[in-house]
C-alpha cells in the first residue's frame, strides 16, 4: 500500500489508535487525530508521537476532522453509525480498520481467530502450542498488542496469531489469513451491527480473501459456521463434539480423533484441564490450527495439558463456607453466560448485569430453571434484564457489583457456585471487563477475610 501524499484521519486514541498513529508517523504520513474524549488529545498525551516527528493535527470529534483526508482509520469500538464515519463514506473517503492496514504491510503468515465466544482462549492456546513446538510467534490483535505494532517492526516471528473482532472485520477489504477460524456465532453486538444477519456476515468475512492453499476451520456444531461448509475457497476442516467428521476433529469417547487425508491421530480428552464442553471445542479448534502450522502431536498434547486458561474467563477465585466463587467477567454476551453456567453441575448463584448490548436474555430461561438457584442483577441494565427474565428463578436486584457480591455471600449455601458471568459490557462502571473482574476478585477476597 502506497501511503505517499496521503493524509490519514485516526479516530480514537486508545491502544489501537495510538499504535496506528505511531505506524503512520514512522512513515511520514501527515495525520489528523480525533477522539470523543478530549483528555486523550490534551497536554503531553501525544508526546510519543511528537518525539517521532509526527506531522499531526488535532481536530474536534466530528465530520470537520475529515478536512483534507485521503484515508480514515477508526478504532474498533467506533460504530459505523457515527456521523464522522457516515460522512467519510458519503464523500467516498476510504475507511480501513487497523487490521486491514496492518495486513497490507504484513510479511508473516497469519492465523486469525474470530467467534462470539472462545476466541481469546483459542488465540492464547494456539500461541502456547506454537511456542511449545519451538516456533517464534506473535500473539495479539483484539486481545492485546495490536497487529499494526507487529507490522511496524522487524516481523521476526514464524507465525502471527491474532484474535479478530467484527469491529475490525467491519472495515477489512483485503485481509488474508493463511489459517482462519470461526468458532461460533451467537447474538452479540447488535447495538453496533444493527442486526444478527449483519453480525453474521461480518464474522464470515474473515474467509473472504482466502485461496485454495489456505486453511479454514469451522465449528461443525454451530449452525452459522457449519453453513459455510463447501462454500469457501480454502481447504476446510471442522470440529464437533457430537458427531464424527470426514475431515477435521471430533470427540469419540475419551479421545479427540483428528481425521486427515493421511489417516487418523488421536489425543486424550483427559489432557484438557479447563471445565466445560465449550473448552473441548476450543481445544479442538486450536489443535486443527496448530497442526496446520506444522506442530507435532506430542508438542500439542503437552501444551494443552499445561494450559490453565485465561484471566476472567471462568477463573476460580476462592472458597468461603463451602461456596466456590468464579470470575467470568469476560462473559459479556448471553452466549458466554450459557457456556459458563453449563460448566457446573452444582447449583449456581448468578451475578448478571452491566451495560446491555441488546442481548437476547430470554434464551437463558431454560438454563436458569435447570441450573441457577438465585439470580442477582446489578448495574445499569439490572431493571431491563429484570423486566425480561426476572422471576424465572429467585431474583435479587442490586445497584452495584459490590452489593451483588454481598448479597451472593448472604444467600449462597454450601455446595453452591457463585458465578460472575455478567452477559453485558462493563462500561457502566469500569474501564473494561478486566477491571470489573479484578474488583470482583477483591470483593470476594474481602468476604473470605471476614470469614
Amino acid at each position: 500500500m502506497d501511503l505517499t501524499n496521503k493524509r490519514a484521519v485516526v479516530i480514537g486514541l486508545g491502544l489501537t489508535g495510538r499504535a496506528t498513529a505511531r505506524f503512520l508517523a514512522r512513515r511520514g504520513v501527515p495525520m489528523t487525530l480525533t477522539d470523543e474524549r478530549p483528555e486523550a488529545l490534551a497536554g503531553d498525551s501525544l508526546a510519543d508521537l511528537t518525539a517521532l516527528g509526527a506531522d499531526l493535527t488535532v481536530a474536534p470529534y466530528g465530520p470537520e476532522a475529515l478536512a483534507g483526508a485521503d484515508l480514515v482509520i477508526p478504532s474498533p469500538g467506533v460504530p459505523p453509525t457515527q456521523p464522522i464515519l457516515r460522512e467519510a463514506l458519503q464523500r467516498g473517503i476510504p475507511v480501513l480498520s487497523e487490521l486491514e492496514l496492518a495486513g497490507r504491510f504484513l510479511a508473516t503468515p497469519l492465523v486469525a481467530i474470530t467467534g462470539t465466544n472462545g476466541k481469546t482462549t483459542v488465540t492464547t492456546l494456539i500461541g502456547e502450542i506454537l511456542r511449545a513446538a519451538g516456533k517464534k510467534v506473535f500473539v495479539g490483535g483484539n486481545i492485546g498488542a495490536p497487529l499494526i505494532g507487529y507490522s511496524d517492526g522487524p516481523q521476526e516471528a514464524d507465525w502471527a496469531v491474532v484474535e479478530v473482532s467484527t469491529f475490525q472485520l467491519q472495515w477489512a477489504q483485503t485481509f488474508h489469513p493463511r489459517i482462519a477460524l470461526l468458532l461460533n456465532v451467537t447474538s452479540d453486538h447488535l447495538d453496533y451491527h444493527g442486526s444478527f444477519e449483519a453480525y453474521r456476515r461480518a464474522k464470515a468475512s474473515i474467509f473472504a480473501c482466502q485461496e485454495s492453499g489456505d486453511r479454514a476451520i469451522l465449528n461443525g456444531d454451530d449452525s452459522a459456521a457449519a453453513a459455510l461448509m463447501g462454500r469457501l475457497a480454502a481447504a476446510t476442516e471442522c470440529f464437533s463434539t457430537v458427531r464424527s467428521v470426514p475431515r477435521g476433529i471430533h470427540l469419540a469417547g475419551e479421545r479427540l480423533v483428528h481425521v486427515t487425508p493421511e489417516g487418523e491421530e488421536s489425543y486424550p480428552l483427559a489432557m484438557i484441564r479447563l471445565p466445560g464442553r465449550h473448552n473441548v471445542e476450543n481445544v479442538m479448534a486450536a489443535i486443527l490450527a496448530a497442526r496446520a502450522c506444522g506442530c507435532a502431536p506430542d508438542a500439542i498434547a503437552q501444551a494443552v495439558s499445561d494450559f490453565r486458561g485465561i484471566a476472567h474467563r471462568i477463573e476460580y477465585v476462592a472458597a468461603r463456607k463451602g461456596v466456590h466463587y468464579y470470575d467470568d467477567s469476560k462473559g459479556t454476551n448471553v452466549g458466554a453466560v450459557v457456556r459458563a453456567i453449563e460448566s457446573f453441575s452444582q447449583p449456581v448463584v448468578l451475578l448478571l448485569g452491566g451495560r446491555d448490548k441488546e442481548g437476547d436474555f430470554e434464551t437463558l430461561i431454560p438454563l436458569l430453571r435447570e441450573r441457577v438457584r438465585t439470580m442477582i442483577l446489578f448495574g445499569e441494565a439490572r431493571e431491563k434484564i429484570n423486566a425480561r427474565i426476572g422471576g424465572t428463578v429467585e431474583t435479587e436486584i442490586t445497584p452495584t457489583l459490590e452489593a451483588a457480591v454481598a448479597k451472593a455471600a448472604a444467600v449462597a449455601s454450601p455446595g453452591n457456585i457463585v458465578l460472575l458471568s455478567p452477559g453485558c459490557a462493563s462500561f457502566d462502571a469500569y474501564t473494561g471487563y478486566a477491571q470489573r473482574g479484578d474488583h470482583f476478585q477483591a470483593l470476594v477476597a474481602a468476604e473470605v477475610k471476614r470469614g
